[in-house]
């Protein structure tokens, strides 16, 4: 993964009306924080944050973050927030990051090729439109694929068909069902039957969008907003 420059400056002043003075700038406040890393108050440019968040990795991408007359750091993007009416990037929050260190991410997933049962009327059924996968910052997947081409009516997909790049781990148990392709008449059971597992829940052969706001998280808990 190719890591993302983003240049920022330190601010002072917090409230509604320094965002709304730094808003009017063509910039939005945002804060990095991290395990060893208190909380920073800087200010980026949000059409820069919007291209990054655009990006083949979207919010899993890793980003060098410039502090102007400061540090450099090395930050994923862990929240963001858009104005309810305008939908323009309002605030963002950024996690620290160590390159030698794993961490948990939902990767985009999608289905590839076509199931020979949809010619018999079998519903093709995307269980998760996210994978939970623990790896390092630049082994992140931009996207998790697999091919169906070869299911049947009443055959499934589990977690363990997954192939991976080598240190990319799936946070699944292994017989967890991804895909499943069911018969019509018990299409509808199935969609109810969905686990409650890791990863969002997708409808019927829908495919994952890279924008979602999936957490970037490390493998411990860290240090909330303040």
């Amino acid at each position: 993964m190719e890591i993302i420059k983003l240049n920022a400056t330190r601010r002072v002043e917090s409230g509604k009306s320094s965002a709304g003075r730094l808003r009017r700038q063509e910039q939005i406040p945002a804060v990095a924080y991290g395990r060893t890393l208190a909380p920073i108050q800087v200010a980026v440019a949000p059409k820069a944050l919007t291209q990054i968040l655009s990006s083949a990795h979207g919010q899993n991408s890793v980003v060098e973050l410039v502090v102007e007359g400061g540090e450099t750091l090395t930050v994923m993007v862990r929240d963001f927030d858009y104005h309810p009416i305008s939908r323009v990037l309002i605030h963002a929050d950024f996690l620290q990051v160590n390159l030698d260190q794993p961490v948990d991410v939902e990767v985009p997933f999608r289905c590839t090729g076509k199931a020979k049962g949809i010619v018999s009327g079998g519903i093709l059924q995307q269980i998760f439109r996210t994978i939970p996968v623990r790896c390092l910052p630049e082994k992140i997947p931009s996207v998790i694929e697999i091919d169906v081409s070869d299911l049947d009516v009443g055959d499934a997909l589990k977690a363990s068909a997954l192939k991976l790049e080598e240190g990319v781990k799936v946070r699944l148990p292994e017989e967890q069902t991804i895909v499943v392709l069911a018969a019509p008449e018990k299409a509808g059971a199935e969609e109810e039957a969905k686990p409650g597992a890791p990863g969002a829940a997708a409808a019927p052969a829908a495919a994952a969008g890279a924008g979602a706001k999936a957490a970037a998280a490390p493998a411990k808990k860290d240090e909330k907003k303040k």
